[in-house]
């Protein structure tokens, strides 16, 4: 039975505060591919079944990393609770970006990593992110969006909704789960617009020459099919992998508390794997 070493750190950054992140790999294994798990919105990084998910990869022979973004609402001492709703409505892209590569160096610089095998994967927001990411970092091997996102811009509130956002200067959206209304700042969308060309994930997968898995449910309500399909039929070495009936978030809850991960995400989580180690043998 493989027993595996964790470990949790915060992650120093400049502006922003610092990053929680934890790591589970094999101390057997001498140097691990480096795989990292970006949340969603709303999202943090030991949501639902997101860790059993990670110890699943790391026990296939990854050192598999989640983080919570810096700015995602929660705090370093309540990971998993939105207690800092401010530090919320002045994220941003262009941060999560950031916050992103700062993980990705932290962890490139550690002794059990290989440094030269970095996959990132994405659950719907993070899911672009990521994407985004592969194609501007040269340090990143390969991608996985899970549920991911294919456009930011028509996320944004439109029409009256955004005259009413510009006028007011913040906007409200209900947290399903915490009943939360959890602030947008106006310069969200002033942040956006500034770097809209780097933001656009249309033109980063229709430029982007690295390997991706792209994966979606048939009965996700957040993000549909179709954004799927338009990621595969944009990213040249893609492969598009359908679970039908899944949810957009496979068949997990919050909190999770079984010992196995839903059924819909264990299927993801082994095909994660084995896209991973099929890139592994084509090096």
């Amino acid at each position: 039975m493989i027993q595996l070493q964790h470990e949790t750190v915060r992650i120093p950054n400049e502006v922003t505060p610092a990053i929680l992140a934890d790591c589970y790999w094999d101390p057997a294994i001498a140097k691990h591919p480096l795989v990292i798990f970006c949340h969603g919105y709303k999202g943090f990084k030991d949501w639902g079944a997101w860790d059993l998910a990670m110890q699943t990869l790391a026990k296939a022979g990854f050192a598999a990393v989640k983080f919570n973004f810096s700015l995602n609402g929660t705090s370093l001492d309540q990971p998993t609770e939105f207690v800092d709703l401010d530090a919320f409505g002045r994220n941003t892209y262009t941060q999560e970006q950031r916050d992103l590569a700062r993980v990705i160096a932290h962890y490139q610089a550690q002794p059990f990593v290989d440094e030269t095998q970095v996959f990132l994967i994405g659950h719907s927001r993070g899911g672009g992110a990521v994407l985004l990411q592969t194609y501007y970092n040269d340090q990143v091997t390969g991608a996985i969006s899970w549920a991911g996102v294919a456009d930011f811009k028509k996320r944004f509130p439109q029409r009256d909704n955004f005259e009413q956002w510009k006028e007011k200067g913040v906007f409200y959206s209900m947290n399903g789960r915490t009943k939360q209304q959890m602030p947008h700042y106006f310069t969200f969308w002033e942040d956006f617009v500034a770097h809209e060309q780097e933001l656009t994930i249309q033109y980063a997968a229709q430029n982007l020459r690295k390997p991706v898995l792209i994966v979606n449910g048939t009965a996700d309500e957040a993000v549909g099919v179709k954004e799927a399909e338009l990621l595969h039929l944009w990213i040249k070495d893609s492969e598009l992998f359908i679970v039908e009936g899944a949810d957009h978030v496979f068949g997990a809850r919050h909190p999770h508390t079984a010992e196995q991960l839903p059924d819909d995400l264990e299927k993801v989580v082994n095909k994660t794997i084995a896209f991973i180690q099929q890139q592994l043998v084509k090096e």
